[in-house]
């Protein structure tokens, strides 16, 4: 509406100007070249707009005609690129179907019509990654390297293809370096990786830091891995300085609460500077927490000198608090075993085996154990062996397939951080593939049905 008003305005304001040039007297007198012309101030002012109009068609005809190679080669490549935009699109999807004979194709076009657009390498790294040419897919992500548009991209190529050829060095080097370009998060997950697979505690902590600080992973996260890898450094250092052990150690659990190895390592440093009593206490708290293996297992090596009744006693008082718990009951029947008090490891056992229970292998191979020392070998002993053969294992420390007794700060196999959960093995029980097993100590490898193995080898020999 305002735009009306404006052109109405206009026609006005040019319609009183021309109507007050008509009104005013006087004329225009040209002499030039032998010629008179005497006209109006009207005509004369309308041949002079004329002459600057027919100027200016004149100059637009020759430019045109001056231009019309570059508009043509223009327009030559508006639609290459067109065309090369075309088959870059057919080729991502026929890409991301598994059309190997299409990308191949569309990738070609591309590169005809688009040789340096960015999108043109990646097309090329995915049709190579396709056809399984590992090193056309290097070489191409390579390339993209050295443009700024796909630097970052082609330096994540780079990473997954030395993943891939399981060459840990290079994966680190690309990785590395695009950290440093940006704080991206699949590079800072990998950095951790790398200094968890290599024990390099010190760099893992640097790299936690940064990752918090790049905003890559969020505070929770960042305690729950400051924790672990302080309980790691405080493992690396209990045996040469248990003071700074035991402060990382202090600082773990202040971070994650729940993490046992760090509460079991507490207990085992502050026995070892002299504070028994207070290492008790702690660890008493903590299991009725925390029923846990690790935390009796350290509360048992507190005292190592006392009897077997002795011992029986202490763990009796220490397991009362989760007297319901099944870790309460193994650990009350193995510490009355122990002491050859049968009455008081049937009575811890007898919850765990009454009938509509399921016990578990490691129960099962308690009660063996416990018919075998009372009333030798039988066939109640070989009933339980059987039983335990068949039974739900029990929880372990569980990483990418590694089943271990011991907790680890990262996964041998990957080397990701606080990769160990305790939980139940997957039923049937699978290690890793051979390949893995390599690289993994042998520590890591160790499984309950083993035990049940060699029992059950024992009493046949003996039967």
């Amino acid at each position: 509406m305002i735009l009306l008003l404006f052109f109405i305005a206009a026609l006005a304001a040019l319609s009183i100007g021309l109507h007050w040039l008509i009104e005013q007297p006087g004329s225009i007198t040209l002499d030039w070249g032998g010629y008179h012309i005497e006209t109006t101030l009207v005509v004369g002012a309308a041949a002079l707009l004329a002459t600057i109009a027919a100027i200016l068609i004149a100059w637009a005809i020759i430019a045109y005609f001056f231009q019309a190679p570059a508009r043509l080669k223009q327009n030559s490549r508006a639609k290459r690129r067109e065309r090369g935009f075309q088959a870059l699109s057919r080729g991502i999807v026929a890409a991301g179907a598994g059309h190997l004979a299409e990308a191949k194709r569309a990738a070609k076009e591309a590169v005809k019509n688009l040789d340096k657009e960015p999108l043109t390498y990646l097309l090329r790294a995915q049709v190579a990654q396709l056809e399984g040419d590992r090193v056309g897919a290097e070489t191409a992500f390579h390339e993209m390297t050295q443009l700024s548009e796909t630097r970052l991209l082609g330096l994540r190529g780079l990473h997954i293809e030395a993943k891939r050829r399981k060459d840990d060095e290079a994966a680190h080097h690309f990785a590395d370096q695009a950290h440093q370009l940006a704080p991206l998060p699949w590079a800072g997950h990998a950095l951790l990786e790398h200094h968890g697979a290599q024990a390099n505690w010190e760099e893992a902590r640097v790299a936690v830091e940064a990752n918090l600080k790049a905003k890559a992973i969020d505070l929770p996260t960042a305690q729950r891995l400051r924790a672990v890898v302080e309980t790691a450094l405080a493992l690396e250092k209990q045996a040469e300085h248990p003071s700074e052990a035991l402060h990382l150690a202090r600082q773990a659990v202040k971070r994650a609460p729940d993490l046992v190895p760090a509460i079991a390592l507490i207990g085992r440093l502050l026995a070892r500077h002299g504070d028994s009593a207070k290492a008790l206490k702690l660890l008493e708290k903590a299991y009725a927490e925390h029923p846990h293996p690790d935390i009796a297992e350290a509360f048992l090596e507190i005292a190592p000198s006392e009897s077997n009744a002795e011992r029986l006693v202490r763990v009796r008082k220490f397991a009362a608090s989760v007297s319901h718990s099944p870790e309460a009951g193994t650990l009350v029947a193995r510490a009355a075993l122990a002491a050859r008090d049968f009455g008081a490891a049937r009575k811890a056992l007898a919850p765990l085996v009454a009938e509509g229970k399921t016990p578990t292998a490691q129960i099962c191979l308690l009660m063996a154990e416990l018919e075998d020392a009372e009333n030798g070998p039988s066939g109640p002993v070989r009933e339980w062996l059987a039983r335990g053969s068949r039974a739900p294992r029990d929880p372990a420390w569980i990483a990418d397939g590694v089943i271990s007794r011991r907790w680890a700060p990262a996964s041998p196999v990957t080397g990701k951080l606080d990769a160990f959960v305790w939980a139940t093995p997957p039923e049937p029980v699978r290690g890793p593939t051979e390949d893995a097993r390599a690289d993994i100590p042998a520590a890591f490898l160790t499984r309950p049905e083993r035990l049940l193995e060699a029992k059950i080898e024992e009493e046949s020999a003996t039967a």
